[in-house]
């Protein structure tokens, strides 16, 4: 079977006929007899069938053709972006010195019988300094801090909170330095006084001193049940730590702050008392993407003629935070310093002494300015030449991506590099932002876009098309005008895979800083002047579907709710569920009906018995009422949350 030929201009005999009598209305009203008997009226259906013959030679252009028309209007394939994660360095022991992990570490997924390892490497060295409390103290919600240098020395201790604690009450712990992105350990020496709390729950949260604001820190483990016996606290301190000064002392300042009970939360109904806090670092956090860094590779000499191609010996080139760089040494007699030139997306702009190039990421190919002739005869240089036998070499670029290595949480446990005192590695979040690079099929949709959008901002189409472009990584878009007159907001969700189940949390479906920076920075460029384009993740409405089956005879239970919850799962998921699975449609509701025709469908179920419908607040974890249909804003996103699916045994 022969591959089908795209068709170019779809119009046929009788409608350029139609076309034809239509103009002749508008441009010959005293045209007014349009019957085929009219000598005129033949002429056009002559011409009509000539044009329809051209019509038909072109549609039968080969795609090859077709491809090569894309290339003249600048349609190039989008590369494959890398997956990011979070990967923690646990050192071994406490260490007296700074550890320090080198950019470039490489850590890897287990390798096992069925797949290869997805290997790793680190953005930015990580420093792992040592640390010890220098400064203890508390802050009541009144306002006020009293530190207490007698603790630090041992030799007595004091109440962490008020006598009956209050919120914002908290306890100060200063640190001999800054701790950006380190695990730390708060080892606690307590009496067992703050009574009234649950110690699996305590109402309290860990926060760090930015330098502008108390920033979140991730707790990894609680020892001393809410302050209530002697243990360690492991927190997982952000990026921003800085040291600052409160109380007249500085120090890289942590406290733990009393928060209001949620419902059926018990609070303390009396202070902790601490005797003694000693502190360590144990590891750190560093972002890790999946691509291979490959530093200083020569791509050859020049010929010094224009338009000269380079092949680079890796491909495909993936996104990276630092443009890439080509660097040409010197002449054939080795004279001459570095220089430094630049990539520009093509060679409209640059001047004859420009140090501009241009390259293909998907094919790993770069180019240097081309000479065009003019109508004159004379010759134009786009972008300067390097001159003959100079060096030329790339001083570094990412290779790798695509979406299998959005790997799952904990799943990077190798340490590929050999790094003193760490013990082990691991990824305490999933690992995304991995796209496939775009097939020569979706090149064919993308190219009439482009003509249309002509590189420029203005309809709500040309905001989305242009936000895909700037980051291939993102899978949904959608531009709708904002309350204030002028201002468009482009909604955009990142490509990320959900567990097993296809459970997706919502912190993974908030893009990062970085896309949405970049989205903006393009838009900005391409905007109409008076508009402000505001970029950020859609709103999503969280839902919980509580169901009860019968299952089929010879059914095993377990594999029958195990299949229902991943129909659920798979069905409502903002980024590939909804009747059509290309993702739930902005603003449709969820009908309780719905459920019902999921869960009928999964093999082995003989009877939906109960199927109730909750909203959610996937972000705080709050659940509302039962209702029968689960309406949405017009720009929200329906988002799984918890299902509970119950299959009744035999």
């Amino acid at each position: 079977m022969s591959l089908p030929a795209p068709h170019l201009d779809d119009r046929r005999f009788q409608d350029l006929v139609d076309d034809a009598k239509r103009l002749v209305q508008q441009r010959c009203p005293e045209w007014t007899d349009h019957n085929v008997s009219d000598p005129g009226v033949t002429l056009i259906e002559t011409f009509a069938t000539m044009v329809d013959q051209l019509l038909y030679r072109l549609n039968r252009v080969p795609d090859r053709h077709y491809v090569k028309f894309l290339e003249l209007i600048g349609v190039r394939l989008f590369p494959p972006t890398a997956a990011r994660a979070g990967v923690t360095f646990w050192l071994s022991a406490p260490q007296p010195h700074t550890v320090r992990i080198p950019a470039d570490t490489e850590v890897a997924t287990l390798r096992t019988e069925a797949e290869e390892a997805i290997a790793f490497t680190t953005v930015a060295e990580l420093e792992i300094p040592p640390a010890g409390v220098t400064e203890l103290g508390a802050a009541l919600a009144g306002g006020g801090v009293h530190l207490h240098e007698e603790t630090v020395k041992g030799e007595s201790g004091f109440l962490c909170f008020d006598r009956r604690p209050r919120t914002d009450d908290a306890l100060l712990v200063g640190l001999s330095q800054a701790v950006p992105a380190c695990v730390v350990v708060l080892r606690f020496e307590c009496q067992i006084e703050g009574v009234g709390v649950d110690p699996a729950d305590p109402p309290i949260v860990w926060e760090a001193w930015d330098g502008e604001a108390w920033a979140r820190c991730e707790l990894e483990d609680d020892g001393t049940g809410g302050f209530n016996q002697d243990g360690d606290v492991v927190l997982h301190v952000p990026a921003g730590h800085a040291a600052s000064i409160i109380g007249r002392r500085r120090a890289g300042w942590l406290r733990c702050r009393v928060v209001p009970s949620r419902r059926g939360q018990p609070g303390y109904t009396d202070s902790p008392r601490i005797d003694r806090v000693a502190a360590y670092t144990i590891g750190g956090t560093t972002d890790v993407v999946h691509a291979e860094v490959v530093r200083a590779e020569l791509l050859g000499r020049s010929e010094q003629v224009p338009g000269q191609r380079f092949a680079l010996q890796r491909r495909p080139v993936v996104p990276a935070e630092e443009p890439l760089v080509l660097e040409v040494v010197g002449d054939a007699a080795g004279n001459g310093s570095l220089e430094e030139w630049e990539r520009v997306d093509h060679f409209a702009d640059s001047g004859p002494e420009d140090r501009h190039f241009v390259l293909d990421e998907v094919v790993g190919e770069l180019q240097l300015g081309p000479a065009v002739r003019q109508p004159d005869g004379a010759l134009r240089q786009y972008g300067t030449v390097p001159a003959k036998g100079a060096l030329l070499r790339v001083r570094g670029y990412r290779t790798g991506g695509g979406k299998r290595g959005n790997v799952a949480r904990r799943a990077i446990q190798v340490l590929k590099s050999s790094v003193p005192y760490v013990a082990r590695v691991e990824n305490r979040r999933p690992a995304a932002g991995g796209v496939d690079g775009e097939d020569i099929e979706n090149a064919k949709l993308r190219g009439p876009i482009l003509l249309n959008t002509r590189d420029r901002a203005v309809t709500a189409r040309d905001y989305e098309q242009l936000a895909l472009q700037a980051a291939p990584e993102i899978t949904r878009v959608r531009c709708v005008a904002a309350d204030d007159p002028g201002v468009v907001r482009v909604l955009v969700a990142p490509a990320v895979q959900g567990d097993r189940l296809g459970r997706l949390r919502h912190d993974q479906l908030v893009p990062s800083d970085e896309t949405l920076e970049r989205i903006a920075g393009y838009l900005d460029e391409r905007r109409l002047i008076g508009a402000h384009v505001l970029v950020g993740p859609p709103g999503y409405l969280g839902l919980t579907v509580v169901a009860t089956l019968r299952p089929r005879p010879r059914t095993d239970p377990e594999e029958l709710e195990q299949a229902a919850l991943e129909a659920l799962y798979r069905y409502f998921n903002p980024l590939t569920g909804g009747p059509d699975g290309s993702g739930w449609p902005f603003g449709r509701p969820a009908i309780a009906g719905e459920v019902h025709a999921v869960l009928q469908r999964v093999r082995g179920t003989e009877l939906v018995e109960e199927a109730r419908l909750f909203a959610a607040n996937p972000a705080t974890g709050w659940r509302g009422d039962e209702v029968q249909r689960l309406d949405l804003d017009p720009h929200q996103l329906v988002l799984s949350y918890e299902h509970r699916v119950r299959v009744e045994r035999p």
